[in-house]
């Protein structure tokens, strides 16, 4: 398993070379390896798609705790020796691509859990991903640790924005442990932790409206620096009085700030939108 931050101006592996414009960094100490496979609480009988294996590590930690692992890897090299890994692992499939371009339900073809790293440039893509239907029933991800927190964090907290209010409508977020530079080769710049994801059974939004409701956030915490009157009038276009109207119903004081707007009342003020669409 490998952790992606900025190149490191180590020397690469003779053995495997790493890649510098991934920024590969690759994570070898098995009692973390361990740690992150039991936080999947696997019974033995699952599915579960790894992103990003790198060296295969923690591929291996979960092949004995699954019934099958997917790992999607992006890099050609990898993916090849991989493969010469595990030919002779019939639980264990390689697919070579993207993570970004897969559909976790199409390649699981069922029932699935997600693990893996998340490389820190395009967390936000791949944890939305995730949180897409149909949705993995727990996600672990080792993450750069200021993302951990954010994802974690309540409403009215400093680390609280768009990311967390946009994983805490469909998931209850877990910050498990932090891990060290120190626990990579070459070390990263960043410390990183992992957190569990698990979706909830009774999601803020409905299915139809997911979309309107991430739209709805990323648009609100654009304008963090504003009153809710003033961001949502300048999002809407409509006017004062529309505005106060639609905030009222949706419980959320004019003078309040994006960053304290908690998942469901996010959810509120989007229903009492389209409410005020429709009079």
């Amino acid at each position: 398993m490998r952790r992606r931050t900025q190149p490191s101006p180590a020397r690469p592996s003779r053995a495997r070379p790493r890649r510098q414009r991934l920024g590969q960094h690759f994570l070898s100490d098995p009692r973390i390896l361990g740690r992150i496979a039991d936080a999947l609480l696997l019974s033995g009988h699952e599915t579960v798609l790894e992103i990003g294996p790198g060296r295969g590590a923690l591929t291996e930690a979960l092949s004995r705790r699954a019934r099958r692992v997917i790992a999607i890897e992006v890099d050609r090299r990898l993916a090849a020796a991989l493969r010469e890994t595990f030919a002779d692992r019939p639980d264990v499939s390689i697919v070579e691509g993207d993570v970004r371009s897969v559909s976790f339900g199409e390649l699981a073809g069922g029932p699935y859990l997600l693990a893996g790293n998340v490389p820190y440039y395009i967390t936000t893509p791949i944890v939305f991903q995730a949180l897409r239907r149909p949705r993995p029933d727990r996600a672990v991800f080792l993450v750069q640790r200021e993302v951990a927190e954010r994802m974690a964090a309540a409403a009215g907290d400093p680390a609280y924005g768009a990311l967390s209010a946009n994983i805490q409508a469909f998931a209850r977020v877990e910050l498990l442990f932090a891990v060290s530079a120190g626990a990579f080769q070459p070390p990263p710049k960043v410390e990183s932790a992992v957190v569990r994801l698990t979706p909830l059974a009774h999601p803020a939004v409905a299915e139809s409206d997911e979309e309107d409701y991430r739209r709805l956030v990323q648009d609100t915490f654009a304008l963090r620096r504003k009153q809710m009157r003033r961001a949502l009038r300048t999002i809407t276009g409509r006017s004062p009085d529309e505005v106060d109207s639609i905030l009222e119903r949706a419980g959320i004081a004019p003078a309040a700030r994006p960053e304290t707007i908690a998942p469901d009342r996010f959810a509120k003020l989007l229903a009492a939108m389209k409410g005020e669409a429709r009079r």
